[in-house]
């Protein structure tokens, strides 16, 4: 008889090695990574890396939420806040515009559902609109993860989004939307190909979903 191996506790926050081994191999693949105490840290560390007056797209996100750096990014006055802008825009007419907006930023920032020690970040979204920009259409992208989204591999990266992070989200949704969320889009990003400009700002803390 055999001993199932132990579920994975996906909001208890990954020890010292785990995180400096997603560190190394993000860094191996083209990353920035930094590794902040907490998302204190991150969000003093966000300002320094983000040049005032830039054109900053924030991904809906309940680690930019809760760590402040929404707010910061959004309602400071200090950037030129993609979000607030697409808000005020009608969504029939300007369609176009939005989309332009969205995708094109001069930096995106947001969050991932899970990061692999072998140093891909796996994004899901119900919209899609936050991908291209993350993927590639921002000159800049800054993702802040909590130490509790370190997981091993890929396959334990897509069931902490599917048994995780899928419900979590739905939740938050049906309040704010009044519909479940979905993974209607993935994005796994293995490498950065750009060196520079994507940097990864990993927790020591949990924090998000």
């Amino acid at each position: 008889m055999t001993t199932p191996t132990p579920a994975i506790p996906f909001t208890e926050p990954a020890p010292a090695q785990r995180l400096e081994r997603a560190a190394a191999a993000l860094t191996a693949h083209g990353f920035t990574v930094e590794i902040l105490d907490d998302a204190a840290a991150a969000r003093t560390r966000v300002k320094d890396l983000i040049p005032e007056g830039a054109g900053v797209f924030t991904a809906a996100s309940e680690t930019l939420r809760l760590s402040g750096i929404n707010e910061d990014i959004n309602t400071s006055g200090r950037y030129q806040a993609v979000k607030p802008r697409v808000r005020a825009m009608d969504r029939a007419t300007c369609a176009d515009d939005i989309r332009r907006l969205v995708s094109g930023p001069d930096v995106v920032v947001g969050s991932v559902a899970a990061l692999t020690e072998t140093g891909s970040l796996v994004v899901a979204s119900a919209s899609g609109s936050q991908l291209p920009a993350y993927a590639g259409g921002a000159a800049r992208a800054i993702w802040i993860v909590g130490a509790q989204k370190v997981v091993p591999d890929l396959s334990t990266a897509l069931r902490r989004l599917e048994d995780h992070v899928l419900p979590l989200e739905s939740a938050r949704a049906q309040v704010i939307y009044g519909q479940p969320s979905a993974v209607n889009s993935l994005l796994i990003l293995n490498a950065e190909p750009r060196p520079g400009r994507g940097t990864v700002l990993l927790l020591r803390e949990a924090i998000g979903f």
